[in-house]
C-alpha cells in the first residue's frame, strides 16, 4: 500500500507543477502543433489525437548522441532497447515493454522486417538519411495489421522541396568511427526530387565477454560498416493528382564473436522501395494507389555456422480518404506477400495477407475521436478481425483527458513455425486488448502528459527451443512526460513505470526494466547550442525464469554545436561521460566513453 501511495504521489507532482506553470508563462504564444500520420493513417493535429504518439524531428536527431536507430528511440521516445554489442549488431526496441517482434516498422510507408525472425530491421537504417520519425505507442493491428502490439515507428526519409538545398556532413571519433555523407533536395515547378548517399565505417570493440552464452567470446575487435542511399521524386500531374517514388537501400558488414580464435561475418541488406499514384476523385474524396516492397537479407559470409536469410514483403494497398460531417472517413484494401529464401530448409516459404480496413476520426469543439475496424485473412491462420476506439475531451484550454481500447493480432514468424529443431508447427497466434487513460496539460510551449496502459495478451508465444502459447501475459503500467521551453533552453523529460509479466509463472519478462528515466535539455547562445541528456535504466532479467540478472545503469552524454557561419557548423560529442560499463544484454558489451565531432554543411 506504501508503494501505490509513492507512485501516486510521484504521478501527482508534476502535474501539480504544471498547474503552477501558467501564471508564470501566461504571455507565452502557443506553438503550431505538430502532424501526424502514422496514428491514423491521414494527416491529424497531434493535439487531436487519442492515442499516445511521440514526434521526433531533424534538428531532435542532429542533436541525440546516438549512434543507432535503437539508442535513437530509447533516448528521445521513451522507449527501452537492448543490442547485442556495438553498432550492426542486432538490436531490440520494447515500446510499452512489449516483445521487439510486436513492434511495425515502417520506412515512409514500406514494412521492413525479417519473417523469419519476425522482428523489425534496426540495425540496418542509417540514421543520418531520417528527416524524422513518429513513435505510435499503443495497439496498431486495426491500422496496419499483425505484429502491431506495442506500437508503431514510422520513418519518414529526406523529401524534396522547391529550389536547390544541397548538404553534406562528416563525423569522426571513438572507435576509428567515421561517416560522411551527402544529399540534395530540390525541385521546380511540378517535380520535386531528393538524393542522398552515405558512407559509415567503425573499428568497433569486442561484442562479447567472456562469460557470453554458447561460449561464443573471442578477444578481438568487431567492426562494422555500411554504405547507403536514398532517393525520392515527386510529379504533380495536375492541381489534383501525383504519382511518386523512393527507395532507401543499405548495406553492411558487421563482424561478430564465433568462439575462441573464431571471427564470423554477416552481411546486412535492407532496400525499401514504394511507388504511388494520389489525387482527388472529388473535392471531398481523396485516393491513393500504392506498391511497395521491403526487403531484408541476412548473410553470413564467415563462421562456423554460415547461412542466408533473405525476406520479401510485396504490399499492393489502395486507401480511400473521404471528409464527411464527423471526421475523415478512411477505408480501403490491402494485399501482402511474405517471401522468404534461405540455406536452411523450412517446410513453407511463402504466405499472403488479404486485408480491408476502415476507420473515421474527427475533433469538433472540445472532442475528439477515432475508430478503426480490420479484417486480416492469413493463408496460413484464417481470418483475425482486430479494432481500435478512442475518445478525447478537452476539460479546459489547458487540459484534456483522453481514453482508448484496442485489440491486437500476431501470427507466429517463420522460425517460430519451421526453424529445424527449434519450430512448433502447432504455434497459434497471439491475441491482446490494451486499454489506455491519460491526461494532458498544455500552455504554449510546454507540455505534461501522464498516461496509463494495460496490454492483456493471450496465447503468447515463448522464445525458445519449441515455443510454445503461455496462456496470459500482462504488461502494465504508466509513463510520465514533458516537453517545454523556457525562452532559450528546452527541456524534454519522460519516467515509465513497466510490471512486464508472465501471469503463469509470475515472473518478469526479459530484458525489460521497470523503471526508466530519460532527461535531456539544450540551450541556445548566439551561434552555440549546448546540451545533455541523462538515461537512467533499472534493473532487468536477462531470462524468462528470472536468474540472471542485468544491473542497471546511467549514463551522461554531451554536446555543443557552433554555428561558425551561415552555412557551417560543427558540432562536438561526448557519449557516456563517466565511462559506464553496461550490459542491455548479458554477455555483450555496449561502448564506453566516445569522443565524436561532426562537421556539417546546410546551405540556408
Amino acid at each position: 500500500m506504501t508503494t501505490t501511495v509513492h507512485r501516486l504521489r510521484m504521478a501527482a507532482l508534476p502535474l501539480a507543477v504544471a498547474a503552477a506553470l501558467p501564471s508564470v508563462h501566461a504571455q507565452s504564444a502557443p506553438t503550431l502543433p505538430d502532424t501526424v500520420v502514422t496514428a491514423t493513417r491521414t494527416a491529424t493535429r497531434a493535439d487531436a489525437l487519442v492515442s499516445d504518439v511521440k514526434v521526433i524531428d531533424r534538428d531532435q536527431i542532429e542533436a541525440a548522441s546516438a549512434r543507432t536507430l535503437p539508442e535513437l528511440l530509447a533516448r528521445t521516445a521513451g522507449v527501452q532497447m537492448a543490442a547485442n554489442g556495438g553498432r550492426g549488431k542486432t538490436s531490440s526496441i520494447f515500446i510499452r515493454g512489449a516483445e521487439n517482434r510486436h513492434t511495425i516498422l515502417l520506412v515512409d510507408g514500406v514494412r521492413l522486417g525479417s519473417a523469419t525472425a519476425g522482428t523489425p530491421s534496426w540495425e540496418t537504417i542509417p540514421v543520418e538519411m531520417i528527416e524524422r520519425i513518429e513513435v505510435l505507442k499503443g495497439p496498431a493491428s486495426a491500422l496496419y495489421g499483425s505484429e502491431g502490439v506495442g506500437g508503431v515507428v514510422q520513418i519518414f526519409t529526406r523529401k524534396g522541396r522547391e529550389g536547390f538545398h544541397p548538404n553534406a556532413a562528416i563525423t569522426v571519433g571513438s572507435l576509428h568511427h567515421f561517416t560522411a555523407s551527402a544529399g540534395v533536395a530540390g525541385g521546380q515547378g511540378p517535380l520535386t526530387y531528393s538524393f542522398g548517399v552515405q558512407r559509415q565505417r567503425e573499428r568497433g570493440m569486442d561484442a562479447t565477454k567472456p562469460y557470453v552464452s554458447f561460449g561464443n567470446h573471442n578477444p578481438d575487435i568487431d567492426p562494422f560498416r555500411q554504405d547507403a542511399v536514398n532517393g525520392t521524386v515527386k510529379y504533380e500531374l495536375s492541381k489534383d493528382w501525383s504519382v511518386d517514388a523512393g527507395l532507401l537501400h543499405s548495406d553492411g558488414i558487421s563482424n561478430y564473436d564465433d568462439g575462441p580464435g573464431f571471427n564470423a561475418r554477416t552481411a546486412i541488406r535492407a532496400l525499401t522501395a514504394h511507388a504511388g499514384v494520389k489525387g482527388r476523385i472529388l473535392p471531398s474524396w481523396r485516393t491513393e494507389l500504392r506498391f511497395s516492397q521491403g526487403n531484408d537479407v541476412a548473410n553470413t559470409i564467415e563462421s562456423s555456422f554460415p547461412g542466408y536469410f533473405r525476406t520479401r514483403q510485396s504490399q499492393w494497398t489502395w486507401q480511400n480518404d473521404v471528409d464527411t460531417p464527423i471526421g475523415v472517413a478512411v477505408a480501403g484494401l490491402e494485399r501482402r506477400v511474405q517471401k522468404i529464401e534461405a540455406s536452411t530448409a523450412y517446410d513453407v516459404t511463402e504466405r499472403s495477407i488479404d486485408s480491408v480496413f476502415g476507420g473515421l476520426n474527427g475533433s469538433a469543439g472540445n472532442h475528439s475521436w477515432q475508430a478503426n475496424v480490420r479484417r486480416d485473412r492469413n493463408s496460413q491462420f484464417g481470418t483475425a478481425d482486430t479494432w481500435f476506439a478512442g475518445y478525447g475531451y478537452k476539460i479546459t484550454p489547458n487540459w484534456r483527458v483522453h481514453g482508448s481500447h484496442g485489440t491486437s493480432f500476431v501470427a507466429p514468424s517463420f522460425n517460430q513455425l519451421y526453424f529445424p529443431n527449434f519450430g512448433n508447427p502447432a504455434l497459434q497466434p497471439e491475441r491482446g486488448k490494451s486499454t489506455d487513460l491519460g491526461i494532458t496539460w498544455q500552455s504554449g510551449e510546454h507540455e505534461v502528459k501522464l498516461v496509463r496502459f494495460d496490454n492483456r495478451i493471450r496465447g503468447f508465444m515463448t522464445n525458445t527451443t519449441l515455443p510454445v502459447n503461455i496462456p496470459h501475459v500482462r504488461i502494465e503500467g504508466w509513463s510520465l512526460g514533458y516537453e517545454g521551453k523556457f525562452d532559450k533552453l528546452g527541456l524534454n523529460a519522460n519516467y515509465e513505470h513497466l510490471d512486464p509479466r508472465n501471469e503463469v509463472s509470475g515472473k518478469q519478462l526479459p530484458r525489460r526494466a521497470e523503471q526508466q528515466l530519460q532527461v535531456a535539455a539544450d540551450y541556445r547562445m548566439g551561434a552555440w547550442r549546448f546540451g545533455g541528456s541523462l538515461l537512467h535504466v533499472g534493473s532487468r532479467f536477462d531470462d524468462t525464469s528470472n536468474r540472471i540478472p542485468l544491473g542497471a545503469y546511467t549514463t551522461v552524454d554531451v554536446f555543443a554545436d557552433w554555428q561558425f557561419a551561415p552555412d557551417w557548423s560543427v558540432q562536438a560529442k561526448v557519449n557516456n561521460l563517466t565511462g559506464r560499463h553496461y550490459e542491455t544484454s548479458y554477455g555483450y558489451n555496449q561502448p564506453g566513453r566516445g569522443v565524436f565531432m561532426t562537421l556539417r554543411w546546410q546551405p540556408k
